[in-house]
């Protein structure tokens, strides 16, 4: 297995990292910034308001996006499986 390889194979690892959890991280950002602006409008300075809307959020989408979420991880270990024995080389 040559450097480029190794190198190759971290960089498709992380860019799967990133598609994987970034519609996630995204629902997240955007309702904890919504519930922030919401929070400093109406002066309601509770810590724990913000959980249930992220929870809930970040359950929807998991809902909406686990398919291809699901799928985008299948390819990749399909990917690193059928190529295994030239890694191994």
């Amino acid at each position: 297995m040559t450097a480029d390889t190794v190198i190759s194979l971290a960089e498709n690892g992380v860019w799967v990292v990133f598609l994987v959890a970034g519609p996630l991280l995204v629902v997240a950002l955007v309702l904890g910034f919504g519930v922030a602006i919401f929070q400093a409008t109406t002066q309601i300075q509770e810590q724990t308001l913000a959980f249930i809307p992220k929870i809930l959020g970040v359950l929807a989408a998991l809902i909406i996006f686990g398919p291809w979420m699901l799928q985008v991880l299948t390819d990749f270990t399909a990917t690193i499986l059928s190529n295994l024995m030239e890694y191994i080389r």
